[in-house]
């Protein structure tokens, strides 16, 4: 078998065969097939596409390329949750302990975030102390003990598409259905949960800003999640302006305690009861999704679902009073509020926009290598469709540096548009895919 056969194989329109793909995989990974002849293939398939037997043999293949964790040592149905991301998406941190407190074991992989807020790790790290650097027997030990733990992505998990991405994103075959789609499941399958619930966002703080190709990528990978033997739902939701009203690593755990402790923005906490809810009949904990929903907001209600953040963070090593006393988290030493400079409705929010100034502020990473500051971020206090009077404030800045501060201010005011007519509200769930 020759790379450059199938090369001209695909370029020609033709379909690989798992074997093929395999040997492809295997040989880039191992560093037997150059960066130039693979670039050669992501640019042929970008323009031929893959089937979905192709597209199933890629994810699986790279699923393949490294570890893939065992987790029959946890008792019980084990449901993940993956998110495409967004601005202000703390989901995970009040939806994991929501759904630990139902009875379903949430052993979840995560990891650091890159872009304009960090991920659910840099988010828990504002518990002092708190560690997801825990060895698997520890991680397996805590679900088994509490239901709950969280450990960062090894270096080997799908090493495959660590060096694929890096050669897409340099070579324009990023943008491509299967690729895309291939990418998030490979990770998602070797972390090892019997079930998968992926929520994919849409609209201009997603990775897809059409609601079409947002459903498209949804119902891909479903498919490749059924393809493996996995039971996949996708829950598609609206990512047009910052989900609940924190932006910002300190400022998003604060805003999913006050969720847990029955206080949480509406738009937040549907979400959680959606997804939640798909999770519990996943994992055979309800048998309808309103009796799912009375579950959940059960231990928001009892406060076990607070008990349960507080026991994780514990046992990872972190300052569990902070969950019930958040004046222990980071603490930025500016604050400065942001006014609306004419009457009006909030026509729309630059999503995208608003987590720049995250970045802007020291929230996010521009590289691997930056340092993220907790502390700092913003908290709407207008969103999409609310009444505006001039000099009221459309959110509060929190920063640790003047300059920085500015330049923020200045782009957020820009991402708001105030309209003289209210605008039509979008719905927060788009539709769910099983």
């Amino acid at each position: 078998m020759r790379m450059y056969d199938l090369i001209v194989k695909k370029r020609n329109g033709g379909i690989l065969t798992r074997e093929e793909i395999a040997f492809m995989v295997r040989g880039y990974t191992d560093g037997e097939i150059p960066d130039y002849q693979m670039s050669a293939m992501m640019m042929a398939v970008y323009f031929q596409g893959m089937d979905e037997e192709e597209t199933l043999s890629l994810t699986m293949s790279m699923r393949d390329s490294g570890e893939v964790l065992d987790l029959s040592a946890i008792a019980g149905i084990k449901v993940d949750k993956h998110s495409t991301g967004g601005v202000g998406d703390k989901t995970s941190l009040a939806l994991a302990p929501m759904v630990a407190a139902c009875g379903i074991p949430v052993a979840k992989m995560s990891g650091r975030g890159l872009g304009h807020t960090g991920g659910t790790i840099d988010k828990l790290e504002s518990f002092t102390g708190f560690s997801t650097s825990i060895p698997s027997e520890r991680f397996v030990e805590n679900v088994n003990r509490i239901g709950i733990s969280i450990m960062g992505q090894t270096a080997n998990l799908a090493p495959a598409d660590k060096k694929l991405y890096a050669l897409r994103d340099v070579t324009a075959t990023v943008d491509n259905m299967s690729l895309i789609a291939s990418s998030i499941m490979s990770k998602k399958l070797a972390a090892g949960a019997d079930a998968i619930v992926l929520d994919v966002k849409t609209g201009s703080g997603a990775f897809m800003k059409a609601e079409a190709d947002s459903f498209a990528l949804a119902r891909e990978m479903v498919k490749i999640g059924n393809g493996a033997g996995k039971k996949c739902v996708a829950v598609v939701s609206d990512m047009d302006q910052p989900l609940g009203f924190a932006v910002g690593n300190a400022l998003e755990v604060e805003e999913a305690i006050a969720t847990l402790k029955g206080r949480g923005p509406a738009d937040f906490v549907e979400l959680c009861l959606t997804l939640g809810a798909q999770m519990l009949l996943l994992g055979k904990k309800a048998e309808t999704e309103q009796e799912a929903r009375e579950k959940l907001l059960a231990v928001i209600k009892d406060g076990s679902a607070l008990q349960k953040l507080a026991e994780f963070v514990e046992a990872q090593g972190g300052d569990a009073a902070a969950v019930y006393d958040t004046a222990r988290l980071p603490k930025a030493s500016l604050t400065k509020e942001v006014k609306a400079d004419k009457d009006g409705f909030v026509g729309h929010i630059n999503c995208e926009e608003v987590g720049v100034c995250s970045l802007i502020l020291g929230g996010g990473r521009e590289t691997k290598e930056s340092c993220i500051d907790l502390s700092v971020g913003i908290v709407l206090q207008k969103k999409t469709g609310d009444n505006v009077l001039s000099g009221d404030t459309l959110a509060v800045l929190y920063a640790n540096e003047r300059d920085k501060m500015e330049e923020a201010e200045r782009r957020l005011k820009l991402a708001y548009r105030i309209t003289n007519e209210m605008p039509q509200k979008r719905s927060l769930i788009k539709g769910v895919i099983s």
